[in-house]
């Protein structure tokens, strides 16, 4: 039997009422169950508390209770360490996520029966290079984005691939996105949707200033160099919408392709296309049966 760890963003209204939910029925059908040690004082169960940085040595997959930042979190974390994620949509949107709130049950007997599958996602790996020196690191599941601050005047970002020129872009600035991320901050500006399974890069400008500006898609081995540069002075990366670092005159950001990718667990009666339909045009799926 698995040991299950849960983790769960307690800023979500329901997140500890959907833990000790879930903590029930996996207890109820045998499983051994970990939660991080803030959710188990939540919980009133110390018994269960675990670190969250040793769920990498006792447990075997891991229950994410939130929205889909609080997966991409989660996902950066247990990278490394492939542990395969399962996301509980608590938030607005959850299109990471694979289970709902309202049939629990059905999650946790999926899992336990092993009825699922492991997607590998693809993950970017990034650098800050000032001079030789690199000063920044971090990897992603989602996106790469270079952008100005709260300037109202445009950045310039040089982009490379393997070494070759690609094109010199005026505006916002730049999106280096996975298939994963296809659907986030790259499709607000205007980046194609690409299937998860296919390995490859995207580069989005964010707001050019010409016509010609447009979306790349690019080899998943590719490393790619942007040359950034302002008159502003005030410019900046961040990582999965999350995490930000300032970037200067003269900076280089090198993306390449990560080692290890994220590991997520999809139920194998849901396809991809269904979950662009219901999360991003509205209809109305059924997420237990396929939609069938």
């Amino acid at each position: 039997m698995k040991t299950i760890g849960i983790t769960a963003n307690q800023s979500k209204s329901k997140s500890v009422q959907v833990a000790e939910r879930l903590v029930h029925l996996l207890e109820e059908r045998g499983a051994e169950v970990l939660v991080d040690n803030a959710l188990a004082m939540r919980l009133e169960r110390p018994d269960l508390g675990l670190e969250l940085e040793l769920f990498t040595e006792r447990v075997q997959l891991v229950f994410v209770l939130g929205g889909d930042g609080t997966l991409l979190g989660v996902a950066r974390r247990f990278a490394a360490a492939g542990l395969p994620i399962l996301g509980f949509n608590l938030g607005q949107l959850g299109f990471l996520s694979e289970a709902e709130p309202d049939d629990l049950s059905m999650a946790v007997d999926r899992v336990l029966n092993e009825d699922y599958t492991i997607e590998q996602r693809l993950m970017l790996e990034a650098e800050v290079l000032r001079g030789n020196e690199v000063v920044e690191t971090g990897i992603a599941l989602n996106d790469i984005g270079i952008s100005k601050g709260s300037f109202g005047r445009m950045i310039q970002c040089t982009a490379y691939m393997d070494g070759m020129f690609l094109g010199t872009y005026s505006g916002d600035g730049l999106i280096v996105s996975t298939p994963t991320g296809s659907t986030a901050y790259s499709l607000s500006c205007g980046g194609p949707i690409v299937y998860p399974g296919i390995q490859v890069l995207l580069l989005t400008p964010i707001c050019p200033h010409t016509l010609t500006s447009r979306p790349m898609v690019l080899p998943a081995e590719a490393v790619l160099e942007i040359h950034v540069s302002a008159v502003h002075r005030e410019m900046a990366i961040t990582i999965d919408g999350q995490i930000g670092y300032c970037l200067k005159e003269g900076d280089v950001v090198r993306v390449k392709r990560s080692r290890t990718p994220a590991h997520l667990i999809k139920w194998q009666d849901r396809s991809f296309f269904e979950v662009v339909r219901k999360k991003l045009q509205g209809e109305s799926v059924d997420s237990r049966v396929g939609g069938k």
